[in-house]
């Protein structure tokens, strides 16, 4: 009974072509995560990006441990831009490559006051000039400040738009982001990168996915196979 009920769901459910996969999980997440947003606590451009900068290759959860006593010290790139790397260092010792990190901050900040006038860029090209800034990074600040529509691709993302099928055969982020930018409408791009990093997050997590908790599984490509 068993075999013949995958049997039924692999040939009834699956039978979706890729642009009806996003339909169904544009629906899907547009009435159960209406107001994703980021878990980085920020008040301002200079605040995410600062707090973006930090958490490459660290949780959110740790990055906001660290940014009030951050804001406190240095509230605007101003600040920043005048701040001793040691002392950087000393604030934010407790995330991955602090070294790296703080060079790049300070760095970040002076050409901030030196070629933008102390104002966070909007286009991911500008963005992308400032040190410690990829294209990642750069994709975050314009979606989630600007609402641009731009798609971030980290490890979450990545593997979880290759799961379910919404990326096939991409082998890098950038790949994974124009197939992801070609299918989801630009109105729903900046959401759409939450619901991706949120469903990785908290279901469809790297070591094992939480299948029979998701919601969107009847789209989902690895789990028709797994069956």
């Amino acid at each position: 009974m068993q075999n013949i009920k995958c049997i039924f769901l692999k040939e009834n459910i699956f039978t979706m072509t890729k642009k009806e996969r996003y339909i169904y999980i544009t629906d899907y997440f547009s009435r159960h995560n209406p107001d994703a947003a980021s878990e980085l606590r920020y008040e301002n451009a200079y605040q995410l990006l600062v707090s973006v900068i930090l958490s490459a290759q660290c949780t959110d959860k740790r990055i906001n441990k660290i940014t009030p006593a951050f804001f406190e010290q240095y509230p605007t790139p101003q600040d920043l831009q005048k701040a001793a790397i040691g002392d950087i260092y000393d604030l934010i010792r407790s995330v991955s490559y602090p070294n790296n990190k703080s060079k790049h901050l300070q760095g970040m900040a002076c050409m901030l006051m030196n070629d933008f006038e102390g104002v966070v860029p909007d286009t991911v090209e500008e963005l992308q000039q400032l040190p410690g800034v990829g294209r990642k990074t750069a994709n975050v600040v314009a979606s989630v400040v600007f609402n641009k529509p731009t798609m971030a691709v980290d490890t979450h993302v990545f593997r979880v738009s290759a799961r379910i099928g919404l990326v096939v055969n991409a082998k890098t982020p950038l790949q994974a982001e124009k197939q992801l930018v070609r299918y989801f409408s630009p109105d729903i791009i900046p959401l759409a990168h939450h619901w991706l990093v949120l469903h990785g997050r908290y279901i469809c997590t790297a070591k094992k996915p939480k299948c029979q908790e998701c919601g969107i599984k009847k789209a989902c490509s690895y789990f028709k196979y797994s069956l």
